[in-house]
């Protein structure tokens, strides 16, 4: 009879088998109350699930990470549910998890309205009270697939169908709805009791623009109504800081049909751009980078030995002249190796740091792009370090401080860290592998950082580490990277001759801090919602007078300002001065400098914020004093809002 191992170590044993929620109430009331699944020798199952054999078993609940996933695909069938009894003629075909929430998939008649889901969502809020409980049963394949067509649902007898006949299938009921589903799911309709569900979209069956269109219904679920409201609260945030919305209204870019994927810069935005790009090459060539430039077309036999065609030709760009053919660089890596073979080093010279702002081109499927987030055309604060084996961890330590040095003066200070490890499709050799993940593991592990694992994640040549800023509402943005190469210099022919004379590959180092300009900017846009920091306000100040009298001193002002290396614009047109004030605070401009009789005589300038806080009257220098320290205060400097 079973011996239960639990996640404390304890061990349970049982004279018959039993189910997770016998073991759960065996530890106590409140657990069993609180089991929403069981994990089995690390497989989820039901807490109806018989344990008759020995082994490992963790109860979960809304606590752990699984159970909010469990909540999720329950709730996507509680909703298939309800749509069901308000509709019956609609047909289910699938309804999976997905981040923050899931989708069902319907085929029905006409297009569900507004209305409809509010209906749908007030018929889930009684089935959830009905506390309905929620079983499990197999039936054989073929009998399943019968058992749909008989209740008119040919799309999941179609997927049935498509299931090897030897499996039986799994069957989930909750009062008169049963549909297919591997689970596992809550135990009974009443864990449910924090969703919304927030709009429609359309999917064709499958995934495949040859078969119908369906209605995708998409909602969210969490384990209480705090989350939930939380949850509705962020989108609410992220819909006022959409970096499209906002780049718009502030003049800063724009995309059109002519040139999907590819940013149209206007003279604002492109301030923020060269400020963030002369930020970066200051802060690397301090950290001994070479800065340099190559090619955008490059021939393909580059891109087949460097092994980047083999594995992204899909996503790449091509064009050919005078029978060559070409591509568009996606990267700059094997570039930059060219570079390094341009004569033979000496490991004296190692470690050799190479850095590019690299223009590259990705062929992104169109419904994939994403405002300046996702483009196909972007440019990458991109880096490689050139270095031996032994000083990897050095390297990868200094990176780290100076990716954590350039996030802090962007104002970011939470940053996740996570290793991922060798995928399935890989060059290399394991040993080769091997060695790569463990320098970067001790470079971390030296450094003191907390980090977590994903396994499978790393690049096709290497393992990388990914650092995610976490924004001002909770939203995570991954962006830096460091990732160990020992295979594209070997691929490629770097060498260095070493102290005993002979011939050696370097370690590639891929590093970049931002990623991309164009989607860090964006990330910018909705983490200050359009109110930068002074030294990245396209424009910083703008002066004005109460009367057209003030003119010339409004311009002198501006003069001024713009001498001592201030971006100031002058306001001299013929309108009232609260509109003027207006229209500045709409654009999000930090500083209003408004000019009067008094200010005129007396040398100074009534000083306002963009949200129309007055700080009174100060004198140039003592302005211009203050602007210096507000810039060199980067990202961590706030307006006295």
């Amino acid at each position: 009879m079973p011996a239960i191992k639990l996640p404390d170590g304890s061990v349970r044993s049982f004279d018959a088998p039993v189910t997770v929620h016998d073991v759960a109430a065996n530890i106590g009331a409140g657990l069993a109350k609180a089991a929403l699944a069981g994990k089995v020798d690390g497989k989820l199952v039901d807490t109806s699930h018989l344990i008759s054999a020995d082994c490992e078993l963790a109860i979960i609940t809304d606590k752990n990470a699984e159970g909010l996933d469990v909540i999720r695909h329950s709730t996507a069938h509680l909703l298939a549910q309800a749509v069901k009894s308000l509709f019956p003629e609609a047909q289910v075909t699938i309804g999976p998890v997905i981040d923050d929430g899931f989708y069902y998939d319907f085929s029905y008649s006409r297009p569900f309205t507004p209305e409809d889901l509010e209906k749908i969502e007030a018929r889930m809020a009684e089935l959830a009270k009905a506390d309905q409980k929620v079983e499990r049963s197999l039936m054989p394949r073929d009998e399943a697939v019968q058992f749909f067509l008989g209740l008119g649902e040919k799309y999941k007898a179609e997927l049935i169908a498509s299931i090897p006949s030897n499996e039986d299938i799994s069957l989930y009921r909750q009062g008169e709805f049963i549909d297919l589903c591997r689970g596992p799911h809550v135990p009974s309709t009443g864990k449910l009791q924090a969703f919304k569900l927030m709009k429609v979209a359309g999917a064709y069956w499958r995934g495949d623009s040859k078969n119908e269109m369906l209605q995708r219904v998409y909602g969210t679920a969490w384990t209480n109504k705090k989350d939930l409201d939380a949850y509705l609260h962020r989108l609410e945030e992220a819909e006022k800081r959409d970096h499209r919305k906002i780049g718009r209204a502030l003049e800063l870019f724009h995309l059109q049909e002519e040139a999907p994927g590819m940013v149209f810069w206007h003279d604002k935005g492109w301030t923020i751009y060269k400020e963030v790009e002369n930020y970066i090459r200051g802060r690397v060539r301090k950290a001994g980078y070479q800065e340099v430039r190559t090619p955008q077309v490059v021939d393909l036999s580059l891109w087949e030995r460097s092994g980047h065609w083999g594995k992204y030709q899909q996503n790449m760009f091509t064009t050919a002249s005078e029978n060559r053919e070409y591509a568009i660089k996606p990267m700059n890596c094997p570039c930059h190796i060219q570079i390094y073979n341009q004569g033979l080093h000496s490991y004296r010279e190692l470690p050799l740091r190479m850095a590019e702002f690299g223009s590259c081109h990705r062929n992104e499927p169109s419904g994939a792009l994403h405002g300046i987030m996702r483009v196909r055309g972007f440019t990458q604060d991109d880096g490689h370090i050139f270095c031996t084996e032994d000083q990897i961890p050095s390297e990868v330590a200094s990176f780290m401080d100076l990716l954590y040095s350039v996030y802090d003066d962007f104002g970011f200070s939470d940053v996740i860290i996570k290793l991922s490890t060798r995928p399935a499709e890989r060059v290399g050799s394991d040993e080769v592998w091997d060695k790569a993940e463990a320098a970067l593991e001790i470079a971390l592990r030296n450094k003191g950082l907390p980090f977590e694992i994903q396994p499978g994640e790393g690049a096709f040549y290497g393992p990388k580490v990914e650092f995610t800023l976490r924004d001002s509402i909770g939203r995570h943005w991954q962006c830096g990277t460091i990732q160990v190469d020992f295979n594209m210099p070997t691929r490629l022919q770097a060498e260095f001759v070493a102290e005993d004379s002979s011939r050696q590959t370097p370690v590639m180092l891929h590093r970049a801090i931002l990623g991309s300009l164009e989607r860090f900017i964006g990330i910018l846009i909705e983490e200050y919602e359009g109110k930068f920091p002074l030294w990245l306000a396209p424009v910083q100040a703008v002066a004005m007078g109460i009367t057209d009298k003030h003119g010339e001193y409004v311009q002198e002002v501006t003069n001024f300002l713009t001498e001592k290396g201030f971006r100031v614009n002058a306001d001299l047109r013929n309108e009232k001065i609260n509109r003027k004030i207006r229209d500045h605070a709409l654009m999000r401009v930090p500083y209003l400098l408004v000019a009067g009789d008094r200010e005129v005589e007396s040398r100074t300038v009534a000083l306002r914020t963009r949200s129309g806080k007055d700080l009174g009257s100060i004198a140039l220098d003592a302005l211009a004093e203050k602007f210096a320290e507000g810039v060199a205060a980067r990202g961590r400097f706030v307006l006295e809002e």
